[in-house]
């Protein structure tokens, strides 16, 4: 405004000059130019007044005209969504900017053996689709590392690995590969450190706490892999624990259920933009690491936490002492800063101390943990919901929590008159009156054979509730009962057997697990006793103490499927580290014996036929009065073994092995054979008395002696020879039935020419 009023002045002294000009050209025209500039001059206040003021109200309106410019770019924002951004101009023409992905989706691997890390990927991924993110499973078999791992680096996925551990440690059949080339990678200085930089990742591990030097050996090997390869994790690897006792919430399945619960409260998280990654230094399932989070995000996140409490606390533990481990074996020559020792010493010390804590609670025995009341109480049960399923699909009437019944199908072919089992044969048994059952489904092997497929929990102790043996012999029988009563009608089904099968004579101890871990095993065998049942037991020979202390059975079985230390690591994989020593000392103990005693050879064609002079020296150590060769039963195909029918010998060949064992044991013979169940018997010349074979059992005799050792408390012994009975000449090995009751009726399958299933 300042520069305006100037020109206006200079614009009026021109004019001016120029009328004076017109009227008398002899004014002077300095005087006239003096007097208008001290004009301006006397007046500059009011000049200078009025610049400030126009100043003032231009500011003013710039002011106003910014702040009102705020408001509506504020009101903008609301209208719009959060993750819808600015516009911005390309090349003159204006695109939407795309909203950054945090998480592009979620890669479930899994390493599967019997399907259970398989159903837990179906699980996982159905709950992240749900949460509008895409989900893929991935077998381990079909993905080529080499190929695509690298690509997770940069993909913004989240890699989940569900992986298995399998026999000694090692992955299952379906990640062997995948595993393999990891830790190649590890080594391989031409990958490098950062390979993986930039790879998400969580790890779940499937294993068995029972086998302590491998519980989880290939979960730990994936987490530490991958993070020497400069892979992230987003959460600690978890470990889910199928052994019952030990599991922090009574199951795998429950494990893996609180696992998941965690895992996708931190996968809204990340998806919400946090970007910094857990340093694997977690405590009980704290992470330090949270970054910045929503408020939503963490309000979710703490209700989480609540809801899970203690326990997912507990099922999450630290890897920071796994990758100072990893650090040294990937870089053995890197020097350590003198700062860093007393965090090493610190978790050398603590690991130490968890070790002997663990190895003094390995030497309570169980008579000292099942003390009090309140440790009872506190001891989980042998059945999970999910294994009382599978079990009772099998055919199983469970009892208890711990205890099962099953009927033969040797009882309801004997019921029809078809034949009866080859302990008939042998032994004189009643199949139809005989009831196979078992106080423990838990077992201390994982034998490759086992006819239930692994569906069995495993122990090498008791660590579960414990039923009272009167509640588990009086439900077995009404169950077995309730199973013969099925029958009735049936067409077929002998009105006289099936009378006589609702009244138990007989008690295989053998439906399935050890059933010398019980520890009122020798109640029970007396329980069974007082109600004229006689007992067959069958044990592992992995309880050398308990078999010592076993009360009189009728007959007691130890089963030898191998003669040597590697086979019969390979065939019964047993959990015991010391079990050869275990095994030799049972068949000791079976020795000092003095009622029947029996070994039981499962041959399995190409594993364990060619041990024979081993065999032969086993023999001479247990000194047994019978020894039973049975070719292996195929049960059908099971993802827990790989046996397939070529290990199932012919009868010819189980002859065969039992005719050339007989001559390296010169003080026995054959005695019996049952061709159906593909099944021969080795007896003590003892027992062949007046040229006659008495492999067969009086059973009445048995009560009678059994009961007068209990009535004098355990003072008046008895020997197997004093309840011998003559074995049928139908039963007796080289006879025309070849083992076949002649009472009965054979039946032939249509299209079989011969029968090989063994029972």
């Amino acid at each position: 405004m300042l520069n305006f009023w100037l020109v206006f002045q200079v614009l009026t002294i021109l004019a001016a000059c120029a009328d004076t000009h017109a009227m008398d050209a002899s004014v002077d025209t300095w005087g006239y130019f003096y007097t208008h500039l001290m004009s301006i001059w006397l007046n500059r206040f009011y000049i200078y007044s009025c610049a400030a003021f126009g100043i003032g109200i231009w500011i003013c309106f710039q002011f106003i005209a910014t702040k009102a410019k705020k408001q509506d770019e504020k009101s903008t924002e609301k209208l719009t969504p959060s993750k819808v951004t600015q516009d911005v101009l390309i090349n003159g023409y204006t695109m939407p900017k795309t909203k950054e992905v945090y998480v592009a989706g979620v890669k479930v691997f899994y390493g599967s053996q019997t399907g259970t890390a398989k159903g837990f990927a179906t699980i996982l991924a159905e709950a992240i689709l749900s949460l509008n993110l895409p989900a893929e499973i991935i077998n381990m078999r079909d993905y080529d590392p080499d190929d695509c791992l690298a690509e997770e680096a940069t993909s913004k996925n989240i890699c989940v690995f569900l992986v298995a551990t399998y026999t000694d440690g090692q992955p299952t059949e379906n990640a062997a590969w995948f595993c393999k080339w990891l830790e190649e990678a590890v080594n391989d200085f031409r990958f490098g450190k950062t390979y993986l930089k930039g790879m998400r990742y969580a790890v779940f591990g499937l294993g068995n706490s029972v086998y302590v030097d491998h519980y989880n050996t290939v979960g730990k090997n994936i987490d530490k892999w991958l993070w020497m390869l400069s892979a992230s994790r987003v959460m600690t690897r978890a470990e889910g624990d199928c052994n019952v006792a030990k599991s922090k919430h009574g199951s795998i399945e429950a494990d893996f259920s609180a696992w998941k619960a965690r895992f996708l409260a931190r996968l809204q998280a990340l998806c919400k933009g946090e970007k910094k990654p857990c340093s694997g230094k977690c405590k009980k399932g704290k992470c330090k690491s949270k970054g910045k989070k929503s408020k939503e995000g963490s309000d979710h996140e703490q209700r989480v936490s609540e809801q899970e409490n203690t326990e997912v606390e507990d099922l999450f533990e630290t890897t920071s002492e796994e990758e100072l481990g990893a650090e040294e074996d990937g870089s053995r020559n890197s020097v350590i800063d003198v700062e860093d020792l007393g965090k090493i010493m610190g978790h050398m010390k603590k690991a130490k101390k968890e070790c002997e804590l663990e190895e003094e609670a390995g030497r309570t025995g169980p008579s000292q943990q099942s003390s009090g009341k309140n440790e009872e109480s506190e001891r989980r049960e042998m059945i999970t919901p999910g294994l009382r399923d599978a079990l009772t699909k099998q055919g199983y009437k469970l009892i208890g929590s711990h205890s099962g019944v099953k009927l033969c199908r040797w009882t309801k072919s004997m019921l029809r008159g078809r034949g009866g089992c080859y302990k008939h044969t042998f032994y004189g048994i009643e199949s139809h009156r005989c009831m196979e059952t078992t106080p423990s489904l838990a077992c201390a092997n994982k034998c490759v054979f086992c006819w239930r497929h692994h569906t069995n929990p495993v122990g090498t102790e008791w660590r579960w509730k414990m039923d009272q043996p009167e509640m588990i012999l009086r439900e077995a029988i009404e169950n077995h009962q309730s199973l013969i009563k099925q029958f009735k009608g049936v067409p077929g089904v002998r009105v006289d057997r099936f009378a006589e099968g609702m009244v138990v004579k007989h008690c295989a101890l053998s439906l399935v697990g050890e059933p010398i871990m019980y520890p009122e095993i020798n109640t029970f065998l007396k329980l069974l006793h007082r109600h004229n049942i006689s007992s067959f037991l069958v044990t592992n020979a992995q309880f050398p103490v308990e078999i010592r202390n076993l009360e009189p059975v009728t007959q007691l079985y130890v089963s030898v499927d191998a003669s040597t230390k590697e086979s019969l690591k390979k065939i019964d994989r047993p959990l015991f580290k010391d079990f050869w020593q275990r095994f030799l000392d049972s068949l000791k103990a079976l020795a000092e014996k003095q009622q029947r005693t029996v070994y039981r050879l499962t041959l399995v064609k190409a594993w364990n036929v060619d041990e024979l002079k081993a065999y032969a020296e086993l023999v001479s150590l247990g000194k047994p009065d019978f020894i039973e060769v049975k070719g292996v039963t195929y049960c059908g195909e099971s993802s827990a073994s790989n046996l397939t029918m070529a290990n199932v010998p012919w009868h010819e060949e189980v002859v065969h092995f039992v005719r050339e064992l007989a001559d390296l044991i010169p003080d026995y013979d054959i005695a019996c054979e049952h061709e159906h169940s593909n099944c021969l018997l080795i007896a003590h010349k003892k027992f062949k008395i007046d040229g006659e074979w008495c492999t067969w059992i009086d059973y009445d005799r048995f009560q009678e002696l059994v009961q007068e050792y209990e009535n004098s408390r355990g003072s008046k012994t008895f020997t197997a020879a004093d309840y011998v009975a003559k074995t049928p000449h139908w039963a007796v090995f080289g006879s025309r039935e070849r083992g076949f009751d002649p009472l009965d009726t054979r039946f032939q399958r249509k299209n079989k020419t011969k029968d090989i299933s063994g029972c």
